[in-house]
């Protein structure tokens, strides 16, 4: 969970909600029958709306998307989140790392901005609403029993199909960051 609030001064959180209703206007598909206004009467907390930020200001594009009748704010930027790019999959793969470990993980800062690592399953979701990670890869939340052997799995979509991989959980590119959500 969020240890503290990111602050926001008024100008922020103004110009956060305005984003955030363009967006919310130019992708109903993302959550069709759902208005902003009773979007907006959800969100708007310092504790949500403080995520909220932290997904925009690191590059996350957060958006409602409705799945299962279940309602998420998740990261719907082109590309994997731009701020949130060349790091491995969580702490124990970082410290463990012999040679030029990264400043983070995903799992820690995806735990400092307040947010979850999807899985495989809201991933595929997300990619029949639209293309996601063309040039990049996301990390997804690793089953146990893959990151107990060392493992991690990402997902990309290429060639119209999207494709789920692993790799060693210490492993990190310029290109592979991760996308993150908050149930509301």
């Amino acid at each position: 969970m969020l240890g503290e609030y990111f602050c926001m001064n008024q100008e922020q959180y103004k110009d956060v909600l305005e984003r955030l209703k363009v967006r919310f206007e130019h992708n109903h598909h993302r959550h069709e029958h759902v208005s902003w206004e009773t979007y907006l009467r959800v969100i708007r907390n310092d504790k949500t709306m403080s995520i909220i930020n932290q997904m925009e200001v690191t590059g996350g594009e957060p958006d409602l998307v409705v799945y299962q009748e279940e309602w998420y704010v998740i990261d719907c930027s082109k590309e994997t989140p731009k701020e949130r790019v060349s790091i491995c999959y969580d702490k124990d793969a970082r410290v463990k790392r012999k040679n030029y470990p990264p400043i983070t993980s995903a799992e820690e800062m995806a735990l400092t901005i307040g947010i979850e690592i999807l899985d495989e399953s809201l991933y595929r979701y997300i990619q029949t609403l639209e293309e996601f990670d063309l040039k990049t890869s996301s990390w997804l939340k690793t089953p146990k029993d893959i990151r107990l052997l060392g493992g991690a799995i990402f997902g990309d979509r290429r060639y119209n199909t999207v494709f789920i991989y692993h790799n060693g959980a210490d492993s990190y590119y310029g290109v592979r960051g991760f996308r993150g959500f908050i149930k509301i």
